[in-house]
């Protein structure tokens, strides 16, 4: 039972729907249909800044990675931002979630490269050892402020 991730397909769209509106639940967000449908139109126009992988095991999409290229002025360089990840509760642990982390990085590198960041909840300790052995945890403090 290999994991294969590639990019995500207009067929992928209930699967990716579904898995999207379920990692909405974990952070405690619910996402209307609006905004499932807007980001989906999103990931399939190739000129939009936001794509998206998907991973897949016998034939059924069980994790997806949301992902943008950003330019860092630290750098003057490429950088590149994981938005969302996401692998159903039953797939975890098959190595889903790194597929998909590798895959993006492998994105990035074949487009010049970059830095690759992402975030999560602070409690989210069960990722957080996943991505420890992955990259580099990073001591930077995020803040938000809604406009």
């Amino acid at each position: 039972m290999s994991i294969e991730v590639r990019p995500v397909v207009a067929s992928d769209r209930d699967a990716w729907a579904r898995l999207f509106v379920a990692y909405g639940v974990f952070y405690e967000t619910t996402f209307s249909d609006e905004i499932v449908g807007a980001v989906w139109e999103w990931l399939l126009d190739a000129d939009h800044e936001v794509s998206a992988l998907v991973a897949v095991r016998d034939d059924e999409v069980i994790g997806f990675a949301n992902y943008r290229r950003l330019f860092d002025t630290f750098t003057a360089a490429s950088a590149w931002n994981l938005d969302d990840l996401y692998v159903t509760p039953e797939a975890r642990g098959a190595g889903a979630a790194s597929a998909l982390i590798n895959g993006v990085a492998e994105v990035a590198t074949a487009n010049g490269g970059g830095t690759l960041r992402w975030i999560t909840a602070e409690n989210n300790t069960t990722a957080q050892r996943v991505y420890d052995t992955l990259a580099t945890r990073a001591t930077w403090v995020t803040y938000e402020r809604q406009t």
